[in-house]
């Protein structure tokens, strides 16, 4: 499976043979039969790439992605040397950016899903002991990475902590908010 970075590694501890391979392989690959299956971005990127073709089953969701993100990397020291205009400046593009990106594929990926099924693409859910197997094995990856790197502990439990308080919000505010909608919908 085409998959990259930490979520290759915890598919590999499910028998998953992880593949670290360019957007633009992806197809020919799958084409070819080199890889039975692709992580890729979503659906509007997807459909750019023509991955309906040559893969009709569209699996969700995608446990290892729960949000996308955009990365700035800036050498600490170097930063510290910045103007607090252009720090500012920075940090405004960084925050736009990281906004902007997730707000267009909100936008885009719903259209893509509909041409994408109405063209024959199916979709179908993992299954939950699928889900908690994957969960199971990203903990047990977390955990060994962690007993051999502490600042990845130190992440991964500020990460977990934070987490934890998020979704007790979140059960209150965004999630009961969202069955809502989409059970009004259904009516």
């Amino acid at each position: 499976m085409r998959i990259g970075g930490i979520a290759g590694q915890v598919l590999a501890k499910l028998g998953v043979v992880p593949q670290q391979i360019g957007g633009g392989d992806i197809y020919p690959a799958l084409e070819k039969g080199t890889i039975d299956g692709a992580e890729w971005v979503g659906p509007y990127d997807d459909e750019k790439l023509g991955f309906s073709k040559v893969a009709p089953f569209y699996y969700y969701p995608g446990f290892w992605e729960g949000g996308p993100t955009v990365h700035a990397f800036v050498n600490l020291e170097k930063w510290n040397a910045l103007p607090k205009a252009y720090q500012a400046a920075l940090t405004a593009a960084c925050t736009y950016a990281n906004t902007q990106m997730p707000a267009r594929y909100d936008m885009q990926n719903p259209a893509a899903l509909k041409r994408l099924v109405g063209a024959g693409t199916q979709l179908r859910p993992f299954s939950q002991e699928i889900l908690e197997a994957c969960l199971k094995a990203s903990n047990e990856l977390y955990s060994e990475i962690a007993a051999k790197n502490p600042e990845f502990k130190k992440a991964i439990e500020s990460m977990a902590a934070f987490r934890n308080d998020q979704y007790l919000w979140w059960q209150v505010a965004e999630l009961s908010f969202d069955v809502f909608q989409v059970r009004s919908r259904a009516r």
